[in-house]
Order: structure tokens, then sequence, then C-alpha cells
């Protein structure tokens, strides 16, 4: 079809053209492409569990004793004993009532989304939120209100105008995936109170990394208690894959008999659900609290040394460390020099991030040592002094 050529054309000329590198190892601090080794500073692996010995027996034993599917979705005959363990230990887990198993992070937003809102109701957005709420909130057919990034005076003044009947639903990432800043979820509770509103938080990139108990966010804001739909993801911190929603057995209850992504889907395999509660039996001990100590530790060390070579590290407060470089191509040429240098750190380009937004996004681990921080980021520095970004 012509129409494909000429938009994959267009996108290799605007260097807005993807594709996948193969890692051939584990996820670990260290991978293997093509044969030669390289320093990963570009995964969600924050805490390098997925490549943990209790979650690879984990999976092993799951797959021996359970086999390697689950045959179905959970209403029709995939709903194994696994998936209720998993689901009863999330909600021990986050303090809540009850959790909900979902097969991604986008399959759970973007079925919890139509589920609670629809015609009538509106859905007050960050603008810096993750596409999956985004498409959520265009399938739920609600009015969708966006306000500019973490303002939480522009969100009550939509708050203030939107003033009709009609659910609201505010809805936010808790750790934002390419800036590395968190919602300022204290003041948006205090909104959602006021007004009566609903509010999901998305914490694919909190869950099990912050908090005193890995327990997120909220936690670590000091906000757990009123949340009204905690999204986490498994696949990120925990290490394996999946999602979960948590909150009321209601809440639980009401998803499971209207999520559309939860209805019409094959549920997660044995092999997947055995080492997100082998994860999640770590994150709660003293080995987790070890392990989100040292990612504290090595965001602390890697960002002092981007900041005194001179980088934008746009606000970050996370694990998530982008720098800001503007231009897709210069960004793509600086990461394709990384990778020649023995780093492997993605470049980030429209439609992910806004034009002139182009940055590298940096991603420490648990596992990555203080050599690793140190070489990558004299790299980077050196590299970044060549191409005029610093």
């Amino acid at each position: 079809m012509e129409f494909i050529h000429e938009e994959l054309e267009r996108l290799r000329q605007a260097s807005l053209y993807r594709n996948c590198r193969v890692i051939e190892s584990s996820q670990g601090a260290r991978v293997s492409i093509d044969g030669r080794e390289y320093l990963l500073l570009c995964s969600n692996n924050y805490l390098g569990l997925a490549g943990h010995p209790a979650l690879r027996q984990a999976a092993a034993d799951a797959a021996l004793a359970f086999g390697a599917g689950s045959g179905a979705s959970r209403l029709v005959s995939g709903s194994m004993t696994l998936h209720t363990a998993l689901e009863e230990k999330l909600a021990l887990f986050k303090g809540t009532e009850a959790a909900l198993l979902f097969n991604s992070g986008y399959a759970a937003n973007s079925g919890i989304i139509p589920a609670l809102a629809g015609r009538g109701d509106t859905v007050f957005s960050d603008r810096l939120n993750h596409a999956s709420i985004v498409d959520g909130t265009l399938l739920s057919r609600a009015s969708h209100l966006r306000y500019p990034h973490c303002d939480t005076v522009a969100l009550r003044r939509l708050l203030e105008k939107q003033g009709g009947s009609g659910r609201k639903i505010i809805v936010t990432d808790a750790v934002f995936s390419m800036d590395g800043d968190m919602a300022p979820l204290q003041e948006i509770v205090a909104l959602k109170k006021e007004f009566g509103a609903v509010l999901i938080i998305d914490d694919a990139h909190g869950t099990g990394v912050l908090g005193a108990g890995g327990k997120g966010t909220a936690e670590y804001l000091g906000v757990m208690k009123d949340i009204d739909v905690y999204m986490g993801t498994l696949g990120k911190g925990i290490g394996s894959y999946g999602a979960y929603v948590a909150g009321s057995r209601e809440l639980a209850d009401y998803l499971r008999n209207s999520a559309r992504s939860f209805i019409f889907s094959t549920s997660l395999p044995p092999a997947v659900l055995a080492p997100s509660m082998a994860a999640i039996d770590i994150i709660d001990s003293a080995e987790g609290l070890e392990l989100r100590q040292m990612l504290a530790r090595n965001r602390v060390l890697f960002l002092s040394l981007l900041h005194a070579a001179g980088f934008d590290t746009m606000g970050s407060v996370t694990q998530i460390i982008p720098i800001l470089t503007g231009d897709a191509a210069l960004t793509m040429e600086f990461s394709q020099r990384l990778f020649s240098a023995g780093v492997f750190v993605q470049g980030i380009r429209p439609p992910t991030v806004p034009a002139g937004k182009c940055r590298l996004r940096c991603t420490v681990m648990a596992s990555h040592t203080e050599d690793d921080l140190a070489d990558a980021a004299g790299k980077i520095a050196a590299i970044g002094r060549e191409l005029g970004v610093i």
C-alpha cells in the first residue's frame, strides 16, 4: 500500500522512525545486544527484580504446576487460583478491600475509565497523562478537559466551571513517565473532596519504588486513604507483567462486570502471576527496603553528575531522569553515539513528547553500580559537549 510507504518515509525524514533493539540476555543492569555488552540505562526494571532468582523460580514452578496458558478470559474458564491469590496479595499490599488484575497498564486504563465515566460525565486529565489515559477517556465518550501539567489552580477553575450534573472524574499519572516528576496528589485530593469528584491515579512508575513500604506515590505523599481508584503495573518496579486496579470491594466487583478490557481478554498466564507474588513478598521485606535505598542513592548520584555537567533534567525527582535535547535528529544522533560507546539510552520524540521537547530518557536501577553511573554520565557529558547540548 503506497500510503504506508509514504508515511514510513516521512517518519524517516523527520527522524521519527522507530525500530526495536533486540536484547539477547535477561533484563539486568547490563544486557547483550548483537553479541556485545551494553549498560542498560532505559529500563523500567527499577529494582532489578526481572532477573531475580526468586521470580525466575516462581515462574518455572508455576508453569510446571499449572501449564503455560490460562485458557480463556476470567469470566469464561480462565480464572485460576493464582489470579485470586495475587489479587488478595495486591489488596493487602495496597491496604484496600480488593484488587482486580488486568493484562497491561494500557488495558487497565482503557477499561477502567470507560467503565466509570460516560456521556454527560467529565474527565479532568493532566495534559501529560499517559496515552492509555487519553485513549480510555476517548472511549468513554465523556467530556475531556485537560489541565496544564500539575497545575492545580487551573484544575480548580475547570472544576468550578463544570458545575452541572454528571460524574466528575479526576485522573492523573502519579509519576510522569517521560518527565520523572510527581503529581501534586495532596492538592488534587483536596480538590477531589471539595468538588465531590472521583480520583483515579496511575501509579505505574511509583509501585514498588516509592514510599516507606514501596506502596507507591500516594504512600510517599501521605494520601493513601484518599485515593478512590489505584492503577498500577506489575512490569516495572515489580519486575513481572500485567496491571491491577485496587480499591473498594464494590469497585472491583463493578469493574469485573463492566470493564471491557477485563471481560473480553484471555487472562494472564501462570508463569506471569507467580513471579508477581514473589516480587511483592520481596518488596515488602528487608531486601525490598535495601533495594529502594540503593535506587534512591543511585538516583541522587546520577542526577548530581548530570547537573554538574550542565544538563537540563526537566525537574525530575524520581528514578526517571530525562535529559532535554530539543531536536529530534539531534536526539537520535546523541542516542546512537551513546550506543556506540556501550550505553543504551533511548531518544524520546513526538508523538510521545511535544515537538521541541525531545529528550534522552535515562532510568536508573537499584542494580546499577556507582561505577556504572559515573562511566555513563562521563560519556553522556562528553557526547553532549560534542553535539552542543551543553
